[in-house]
């Protein structure tokens, strides 16, 4: 059988990189596969070369590594496509994108799907992802871009209203991760458990839950997390970031009658009603981490550079499977063994109750005939309500990057519930104009002028 070529743009994300291409070469279909890793930083290009190598050596497999910073070289001929880059990086981007709010009195959690940081990234990420397309179409058309960016949702809208026929899956690990969080809060192997989840990215709801049962049977859960919740036995405290105690999703679970699929850090930003001026009582009752990500963002730093160190002088490299997607999806793709995972595309009709143009997170086949989202039907009316307010602040953004029309970013934080609930118009347009100028050429021209 033939082997794939998988481009990696954005490889200089070493440990990322390593985790994605050492599932995709565990897997003995894809063992010789040609990996064409890009970036424009030339010292961590070498870096992930050098560990990618390793990798191929720890496993034995037959794979071919080349280098490459010129995007182009890497995209010719490519079956496959992987994105996982930051435009602007921790600094100066995410900075300025969490300090210069804070000035007019704007706080943030992680800031980077929406709110004002999530519009900002936006308008710094998609012209390069459409830059990405734009050379696919010319060197690799039949490829699938599989795209690992935020602002997840934006992106991917971004992308199918400029190249619609670029084949595309935006990837998240929230609903296969929370599902393990659940599992641990409720003392349960995560493999029995059985869900379905729907809505759109960071804000898609687990509209079943249930344990597979000893008969055959499932057991709906939602009774156990919603008990164990109101009395103070779940959520258990948090075995990987005790700033991040996970009280925001529960307390939502008991408002709506459903549980989302991204964390409680995340989805405190995204509504109106945990960051409030003047309530910081609720700030500690539910135990949200302000500025998280800056302190992640420089946690993770220091732990990369750690790895990666440890990468460069290690003769082989211990290999364990991760839950990302991207391996299941190349390997059922390319074999034909068919897939479920949870992807992000344009809707199409697969919710109902949500704009057809709107990207959101389903569960999808894949196989040899591609990602192929299944149909979700009518969510429950509060749900589509809640994510309404959350894609007018998307389609905003992404009509301001499609018209190149300034306006359409103001009107985008304008819109946002949180911005819109700390902030008056004055404050919401200043706000915007101080953040253009503190972004600079990072921006497209026409947001600058």
């Amino acid at each position: 059988m033939a082997n794939p070529k998988i481009a990696f743009i954005g490889a200089g994300s070493t440990v990322f990189m390593k985790n994605i291409i050492g599932d995709i070469l565990q897997r003995k279909p894809l063992a010789g596969a040609h990996i064409a890793l890009m970036d424009i930083d030339p010292q961590r290009l070498a870096d992930s070369e050098l560990v990618a190598g390793k990798l191929v050596k720890t496993l034995g497999a037959s794979a071919t590594v080349t280098t490459h910073t010129d995007r182009r070289a890497a995209l010719d001929g490519a079956d496959f496509v992987i994105v996982a880059f930051q435009i602007g990086g921790y600094e100066p981007s995410t900075v300025i994108d969490f300090e210069v709010p804070k000035r007019f009195g704007l706080r943030q959690t992680i800031a980077d799907t929406l709110g004002i940081g999530g519009i900002m990234r936006g308008l710094r990420t998609v012209p390069h992802l459409w830059a990405v397309c734009a050379d696919m179409e010319q060197l690799c058309p039949n490829a699938i871009l599989l795209q690992y960016v935020n602002p997840m949702a934006i992106n991917t809208w971004a992308i199918t209203e400029k190249y619609p026929a670029i084949r595309q899956v935006g990837l998240c690990h929230s609903v296969q991760g929370t599902a393990a969080e659940l599992a641990r809060d409720l003392e349960i192997p995560v493999d029995t458990l059985r869900y379905k989840a729907a809505g759109i990215n960071h804000m898609a709801f687990y509209l079943t839950f249930e344990q597979r049962q000893p008969d055959g049977s499932h057991k709906n859960l939602y009774p156990d997390l919603l008990s164990g919740y109101r009395a103070g036995i779940i959520p258990k405290p948090s075995d990987w970031n005790p700033r991040c105690p996970n009280k925001v999703r529960y307390e939502m679970m008991t408002r709506l009658g459903y549980f989302v699929t991204e964390s409680s850090e995340h989805f405190a930003e995204y509504v109106p009603w945990f960051i409030k001026s003047g309530r910081d009582d609720l700030i500690e009752k539910y135990g949200i981490p302000l500025d998280e990500y800056p302190k992640r963002c420089i946690e993770q730093v220091e732990d990369w550079t750690e790895q990666a160190e440890r990468y460069r002088t290690a003769e082989t490299i211990e290999i364990e499977e991760s839950h990302e997607y991207a391996s299941a999806i190349v390997n059922s793709v390319w074999t034909g063994e068919p897939a479920v995972i949870y992807g992000n595309i344009r809707n199409n009709g697969a919710i109902t109750s949500l704009p057809d143009a709107c990207a959101v997170e389903v569960p999808c086949l894949v196989d040899a005939n591609g990602i192929q989202p299944t149909h979700i039907g009518e969510l429950p009316p509060q749900l589509t309500a809640l994510m309404r307010t959350n894609i007018n602040v998307q389609e905003l953004t992404v009509k301001a990057l499609t018209t190149e029309n300034r306006e359409h970013i103001y009107h985008a934080a304008m819109l946002d519930p949180h911005t819109g609930a700390e902030l008056d118009l004055d404050q919401i347009w200043s706000l915007v104009d101080d953040l253009i100028a503190a972004h600079g050429d990072m921006l497209p021209a026409w947001a600058r002028r």
